[in-house]
C-alpha cells in the first residue's frame, strides 16, 4: 500500500492526472488523423511540383493507407514487447521524422518511401492512444475521456482540408507536412512526462514474432487497398490484374482469419470478437468508418467540382462541422453515465441520417450558408456516434486484451472508410454517365426547351462573335450545363445513400447488450 495522497487519488495512472494523460495521448492521435485529411487536399499541387499525374500522386494516399493498415492491428505485440510507453513514443518520433521528409521531398520515389515510413508510424498511434485512454479511467468515467478524445478524431478531418487549403495556398503543400513537426515535439515532451506503463505490460511474456500472421496481413490489406485506389480506372474486374488481386485479397484473408483463430498468442488474437458487443461494435465502426468518410470526402468535393469552389473556400464551408463536435462531445459525455447509452448512439446515427438526407436536396443555386446548420448539426451527431460506440464496444473487454481490441476495432474503422471512398468515387463516375444519358434523351434537336435555351445563348453570344460561331457556342453551353446536371445528381445519389446507410444503421444499434448501470469492471481491469 503507498501512503503517497497523490498516488492514492489516481492509482490507474499511478498518480498522474488522467486528464493530463488524456491531452498527452490526443496529440499524437490528432495529428495522425489530421495528416491523413489535410494531404488530401495538397495532391494536385505535389503533382504538380514533383512533375507527376495525379494518378500517380493518389499513391501518396494509398502508401500511407497500406502501411497504417499494416500496423494497426500488429500494435498489441508491439506495445508488449517494447512497452507500451515506449512503442508509442517510437511512433511519433517516427511519424514527426518521416512527416519533415515527405515535406522535403526533391521527388515521387521519396514522398512515397517517407509516406510508408510515416503510415508505418501513425499506424499504431490511435490504437495505442485509445487503450491507454480507456485504461487511465474507471468505467463509470470513460463514456466522458472519449468525449474529450472524440475531438481529435471529428474535429481533424474537419480542419484537414481548410487548414491544407491555407496552407497550400499562402506557403507551398510542403508546409502540410511540416506542421506535424512541431505537434510531435510537443506530444514527445507530454508522453514522457505524463504516461505511464500498467504492471500487466510491464510484466507481460511475449511469444515469438507471428511472421506468417504478418506476412499474410501485408497481403490482404495491400491488395485491398490497391484495388479500391486503382480499381476504377481500368473498369474493376474488367482488368486482369484486378481479378487476380482479388484473388490474393481473398485467399490471404481467410488464411489470416484461420490463423489468428487458431494461433491467439500470435499478432493477432480473433478470440475477442466472441465477446457480442464487440462483436457488434466493430461491425459498427466499419459501416461508420463508410458513412464518414464518404460525407468528409464528398462534400468538399462538391463544392469544388460542381459550384467551383477552391479547395481553402470549401474547406471553410464545411469547417463549421467542428463546431458541432465541439458542443457536442462535452455534452455526449455528460449524458452517457445518465442514459442507456445505445439510445444516444441510435439518436446520434438518426441524426446523422437526416443530415445527410438534407444533403442530398441541393441544387446549383445553393450559397455557402445554405447548408450552414446541417453542417454544424452533422460534427454534433457524429458526437452521439463515436462516444457511445468507442464506449460500449470495450466495455466488457479486459484492461489486458484492450490494446488487441482497440487495434482490431481501428483497423475496421480505416478499412470501412477505404471502401467507402471507393464506393463513392465509382458511383460518382457511373452515375453522372448514367444521369447524362438520361437527360440527353430528352433534349433532342425538336425539343423546344433546347430550341429557346439554344436561341437565347445564341444571341447572347452573338455580341461577341459571329453568328454561326454563336449557334455552335450556344449548344456547348447547354452541353456543359448538362453535364454539371449529371454531376450534380450523382452527389443526390451518394448523399441519399449514406442517409440510407445511416438509417440501417440506427437500428443495428440494437444489437448491442444493454450494459447494467454502474457495472463491475470487466475481469482483468484494475
Amino acid at each position: 500500500m503507498t501512503n503517497d495522497p497523490v498516488q492514492t487519488r489516481y492509482p490507474l495512472t499511478q498518480g498522474v492526472n488522467p486528464w493530463l494523460v488524456t491531452a498527452s495521448v490526443m496529440l499524437p492521435t490528432f495529428m495522425e488523423v489530421l495528416d491523413t485529411a489535410i494531404a488530401s487536399v495538397a495532391l494536385p499541387y505535389i503533382a504538380g511540383s514533383l512533375s507527376a499525374s495525379n494518378s500517380e500522386a493518389t499513391w501518396v494516399l494509398t502508401s500511407y493507407l497500406v502501411a497504417n493498415a499494416v500496423i494497426l492491428p500488429a500494435s498489441n505485440w508491439f506495445a508488449r514487447r517494447f512497452g507500451r510507453k515506449r512503442f508509442l513514443l517510437t511512433c511519433v518520433i517516427i511519424f514527426t521524422v518521416a512527416s519533415f521528409f515527405c515535406g522535403a521531398a526533391p521527388s515521387m520515389a521519396v514522398i512515397l518511401l517517407a509516406r510508408i515510413v510515416q503510415g508505418a508510424g501513425g499506424g499504431a498511434l490511435q490504437p495505442l492512444s485509445q487503450s491507454i485512454l480507456l485504461e487511465s479511467f474507471p468505467p463509470a468515467k470513460r463514456a466522458a475521456a472519449m468525449a474529450a478524445y472524440a475531438l481529435g478524431i471529428v474535429v481533424a478531418p474537419v480542419l484537414g482540408p481548410t487548414l491544407g487549403g491555407w496552407l497550400t495556398d499562402t506557403y507551398s503543400w510542403r508546409y502540410a507536412f511540416y506542421i506535424n513537426v512541431p505537434v510531435g515535439v510537443l506530444a514527445v515532451i507530454m508522453i514522457s512526462r505524463f504516461v505511464h506503463d500498467p504492471p500487466y505490460i510491464k510484466n507481460a511474456k511475449v511469444s515469438a514474432f507471428d511472421n506468417i500472421g504478418f506476412g499474410l496481413l501485408i497481403v490482404w490489406t495491400g491488395c485491398l487497398q490497391v484495388v479500391l485506389d486503382k480499381g476504377q480506372e481500368d473498369d474493376w474486374f474488367g482488368a486482369i490484374w484486378v481479378r487476380w488481386a482479388v484473388a490474393a485479397l481473398v485467399v490471404a484473408l481467410v488464411l489470416w482469419v484461420w490463423h489468428s483463430w487458431t494461433k491467439p498468442e500470435g499478432l493477432v488474437d480473433l478470440h475477442v470478437l466472441k465477446d457480442r458487443n464487440f462483436r457488434a461494435g466493430c461491425f459498427m465502426i466499419a459501416m461508420l468508418g463508410m458513412a464518414i468518410y464518404i460525407t468528409i470526402s464528398m462534400l468538399p468535393l462538391f463544392y469544388q467540382e460542381v459550384l467551383g469552389y477552391t479547395a481553402f473556400n470549401a474547406g471553410l464551408v464545411v469547417g463549421p462541422r467542428g463546431i458541432g463536435s465541439f458542443i457536442g462531445s462535452p455534452v455526449v459525455g455528460f449524458l452517457a453515465s445518465r442514459f442507456d447509452q445505445r439510445k444516444l448512439l441510435c439518436g446520434g446515427f438518426l441524426g446523422f441520417a437526416i443530415c445527410s438526407y438534407i444533403f442530398s436536396v441541393v441544387n446549383l443555386g445553393i450559397g455557402p450558408f445554405t447548408l450552414l446548420v446541417p453542417i454544424i448539426f452533422t460534427g454534433f451527431t457524429l458526437s452521439f456516434v463515436f462516444v457511445p460506440l468507442a464506449t460500449i464496444t470495450v466495455a466488457t473487454i479486459p484492461n489486458r486484451e484492450m490494446g488487441n481490441a482497440t487495434g482490431l476495432f481501428n483497423m475496421l474503422r480505416n478499412i470501412g472508410g477505404s471502401v467507402g471512398i471507393s464506393i463513392a468515387t465509382t458511383a460518382l463516375v457511373r452515375r453522372a454517365a448514367l444521369h447524362q444519358n438520361d437527360l440527353s434523351a430528352h433534349l433532342t434537336p425538336a425539343t423546344a426547351m433546347l430550341q429557346q435555351r439554344s436561341a437565347t445563348l445564341g444571341a447572347y453570344l452573338a455580341h461577341h462573335m459571329s453568328a454561326a460561331s454563336a449557334r455552335g457556342g450556344s449548344f456547348g453551353l447547354v452541353y456543359n450545363f448538362l453535364q454539371q446536371q449529371s454531376v450534380l445528381l450523382s452527389y443526390v445519389d451518394i448523399f441519399r445513400w449514406t442517409a440510407v446507410l445511416a438509417f440501417f444503421c440506427a437500428g443495428a444499434v440494437w444489437l448491442f447488450k444493454k450494459q447494467p448501470k454502474h457495472a463491475a469492471p470487466p475481469p482483468g481491469a484494475h
